[in-house]
């Protein structure tokens, strides 16, 4: 998901989404995101030329990213987009949300509850052996850059960066994941739950766990059997609930429930129990692997005393 804050954050998504042209590529991409530029000039009728200026544009707005692979005739570029949602805040701010903004990699949890199918990778090698649950406990996992678990639990220690007379006012946490199947199962839906210090945030229910094609940023020795990419979804608690994507509410639970003040921890908790009606797993991926060159993602929107 993509999140615009004002109509001004986004004249350059409009400009780039501004042509029936482009609308059309993003609609054939969101179709199959393994087109070539030549296969989406030869569908469009547009000579290679037009069609690289079209895809830049998308490319310079953030819209898609081009992928450099292999084929029968050469080198072929990959156009698949970013974003499955864009959400844009049309009404003006009153005034400028103040914000601190973290990025935690997978690796950096605090405590877990791991059982297989598991494993932790970096970018240049698995951990130790697969399905082992001690590899967590490894120094290395610090430089992880995706983490799977068939059910259990893994905690993250979010920065505080409040200082006194600030007041939370809404938590955003992003990141990308998918289910955990031994190789791998587009269609294994699998409750993953949320918490912050104990407080339960609800569940999202993941679809599979996607591994049909490779992930775009996944490296090159990285098996194809797999865990290969996830989907990018935003925790978004705030006065009004908790949401996944800013848009669908998944609990009650409100950024004043979590009593967070600037002397508070703030613990979040990513859970499958073994119990529940979809255990399906979980993989997080970060910024070495998958579909989204980021980590864990934090955003504290937060106001001054008065």
């Amino acid at each position: 998901m993509l999140y615009l804050h004002s109509l001004s954050e986004s004249e350059e998504i409009f400009k780039a989404l501004s042509t029936p042209m482009r609308l059309r590529i993003m609609e054939l991409i969101y179709q199959n995101d393994q087109l070539s530029m030549n296969d989406l000039a030869e569908a469009l009728d547009l000579t290679n030329s037009a069609i690289s200026l079209h895809v830049s544009k998308l490319e310079s707005a953030g819209l898609v990213t081009i992928k450099t692979t292999s084929g029968k005739r050469g080198i072929m570029k990959i156009v698949q987009p970013v974003y499955s949602r864009l959400i844009v805040d049309m009404a003006p701010q009153s005034a400028p949300r103040h914000c601190y903004q973290d990025e935690i990699y997978v690796g950096q949890y605090t405590s877990c509850d791991i059982h297989p199918t598991c494993g932790l990778a970096t970018s240049a090698n698995i951990i130790g052996e697969l399905d082992d649950p001690r590899v967590f406990s490894y120094p290395e996992r610090f430089n992880a850059g995706v983490l799977w678990l068939g059910y259990g639990s893994i905690t993250y220690n979010l920065p505080n960066r409040l200082h006194a007379g600030e007041t939370l006012e809404e938590l955003q946490i992003s990141f990308e994941i998918s289910s955990e199947c031994p190789e791998f199962n587009e269609d294994y839906p699998s409750d993953i739950h949320f918490s912050i210090n104990g407080k339960n945030l609800g569940k999202w229910i993941s679809p599979g766990d996607y591994g049909a094609r490779r992930g775009i940023l996944s490296p090159y020795w990285w098996p194809e059997l797999l865990n290969q990419y996830g989907l990018l979804k935003t925790l978004v608690i705030n006065s009004e609930g908790t949401f996944i994507d800013g848009t669908h509410r998944i609990s009650k639970t409100t950024i004043q429930d979590l009593n967070i003040d600037y002397n508070s921890v703030i613990h979040l908790t990513f859970a499958v129990p073994k119990d529940t009606a979809n255990c399906g797993g979980m993989t997080l991926f970060g910024e070495d692997f998958g579909d989204y060159n980021q980590n864990i993602r934090v955003k504290a929107y937060y106001s001054d005393a008065k």
